[in-house]
């Protein structure tokens, strides 16, 4: 398998794109240091995680701005602390605030020239439009979970992705589907047969942050998307 074998890159967003643990630092950081919480950023990163997750497979209509005060109150409750309409807002509408990877735009723009681009995220359609104006490219294709009413790693994600793209004239061994998060997205790719490419963002960290734990062996790993980018080049060399 190599690198050059598809026409169609889907993305995971947020973690792959979009430096969300940054983003969602941003807000719980100053929230636990304001409330005297002994927390680490790991640990923080790890209550999202879980709460995000339950409440994805739980309540999968919720938009996803509606899910994140939700995740914030129940963080709260870890450390013992109500959490005011303020706060739960604060990590709410950060998503318009998260940023991009240094490397994504560049990478993306590179890719671009090789590729068709589509993305499979856990957002809404607005909050989503807010992160894609700072990646500068146009995506070929677009699909939310707001458009689809379930929340990766549910499989329903993944085969309305596969449909859609196959309407666009996309066959399934023509897509690399390439994420951060073992958990929402390589685990249930590869469990439905499309080739996975792993951006191993956290691999000078330990744990897994801000996503569940899972174990997967994808088909391509990169460090980063300019790794990913650097590695295209060198194959097309070859």
């Amino acid at each position: 398998m190599k690198l050059t074998d598809f026409s169609t890159l889907t993305f995971d967003c947020y973690g792959t794109l979009i430096d969300w643990e940054s983003g969602i630092l941003a807000v719980l950081r100053p929230w636990a240091d304001g409330h005297g919480v002994d927390a680490g950023d790991e640990a923080l990163l790890e209550a999202f995680g879980r709460h995000e997750s339950d409440l994805e497979a739980g309540q999968p209509f919720l938009l996803y701005p509606v899910l994140l005060r939700r995740v914030m109150v129940a963080i709260g409750e870890d450390y013992g602390l109500t959490v005011t309409d303020a706060e739960a807002e604060a990590l709410a509408l950060s998503v318009k605030d998260w940023p991009p990877f240094p490397d994504s735009a560049e990478a993306l723009g590179y890719l671009a020239k090789h590729y068709r681009l589509a993305v499979l995220s856990n957002i809404d359609n607005a909050s989503f439009a807010a992160s894609a104006a700072k990646l500068g490219v146009t995506f070929d294709a677009v699909y939310t979970a707001e458009d689809i009413g379930a929340y990766k790693p549910n499989r329903r994600n993944f085969l309305y992705m596969i449909e859609k793209l196959a309407s666009l004239g996309v066959a399934k061994p023509e897509i690399l589907h390439t994420a951060q998060s073992l958990y929402h997205d390589i685990v249930p790719a590869k469990a439905l047969g499309l080739a996975t490419n792993w951006i191993d963002r956290r691999h000078d960290k330990p744990g897994a942050g801000a996503t569940r734990p899972a174990a997967a062996e994808p088909d391509f790993r990169h460090l980063s998307l300019a790794d990913f980018a650097a590695h295209h080049r060198a194959s097309l060399a070859s």
